[in-house]
């Protein structure tokens, strides 16, 4: 009997073993660039892919990553599909419902407007207009709460589509985060301009995790700290976003 025993807890010490060692799976859109993107081998890449790739190295932790619409990101990692969402993901008190987040790895960032050059909207009396937004976003809701009653609010289920519904002059503005509005107005060749009010929505970017998974989360806090602290989260956010000013974080 004893022998048994000592057999069993043996071999749920292996189990034990096995989980933990198990390699931590991240799930990223794919389609948020330059935070998130496909490359042309068909890989994630992006400035997420290379951090997440950082902290698991300083973690010591093996780690995959994996692409996921944005619409079922959550609800994938609540049912066990992956363990970590690094995906340009504000921390927002209704997420927090849901999942847990890590320290923020990239500050509160001003959301904007983007339209084509030279259209003219009167951001205080907005009607009639159609305004684009990426489904399950923080820029969504506020979209409907402030603007829905006067205006049609179009949802896609990315910004990519967004965008080229915009540029195809089938919605009059869209409305996401600031850096990523930034980056399609350098790209667009004076087609597309910001306009109207920044806003900030958000607690920042952080990666998500489920609920209970403390371990985990403690290690992605952890690492994303002495990041911070060393200066070496702030030279890869200006690797991917030169135009960013500085100090990146508030001391």
């Amino acid at each position: 009997m004893k022998k048994a025993i000592l057999i069993a807890a043996a071999f749920g010490t292996l189990l034990t073993t096995a989980a933990l060692a198990a390699p931590v799976r991240i799930a990223t859109e794919g389609a948020y660039a330059p935070f998130n993107y496909v490359d042309d081998t068909g890989k994630p890449a992006g400035f997420e892919i290379d951090l997440g790739t950082e902290i698991c190295t300083r973690a010591g932790l093996e780690c995959t990553f994996q692409t996921n619409e944005w619409d079922s990101i959550i609800p994938n990692l609540v049912a066990g599909n992956y363990d970590v969402i690094m995906a340009s993901m504000s921390i927002t008190d209704e997420r927090k419902q849901t999942i847990d987040f890590s320290d923020a790895y990239f500050p509160p960032d001003p959301s904007k407007y983007v339209a084509r050059a030279g259209t003219s909207l009167d951001f205080n009396a907005l009607s009639g207009k159609a305004i684009g937004v990426q489904s399950a976003t923080i820029q969504a809701s506020f979209v409907e709460e402030t603007f829905g009653a006067s205006n049609t609010v179009k949802a896609f289920d990315t910004a990519d589509k967004a965008l080229a519904d915009l540029g195809a002059g089938n919605i009059d503005i869209f409305f996401g985060d600031g850096t990523y509005v930034d980056e399609v107005v350098t790209s667009s060749s004076g087609a597309l301009e910001a306009t109207g009010p920044d806003v900030i929505l958000g607690d920042g970017i952080g990666a998500g995790v489920r609920k209970g998974d403390a371990d985990l989360k403690a290690k992605l806090d952890d690492t994303i700290k002495a990041m911070k602290a060393d200066g070496s989260l702030e030279a890869l956010i200006l690797k991917w976003f030169p135009d960013r000013k500085t100090p990146i974080f508030a001391n």
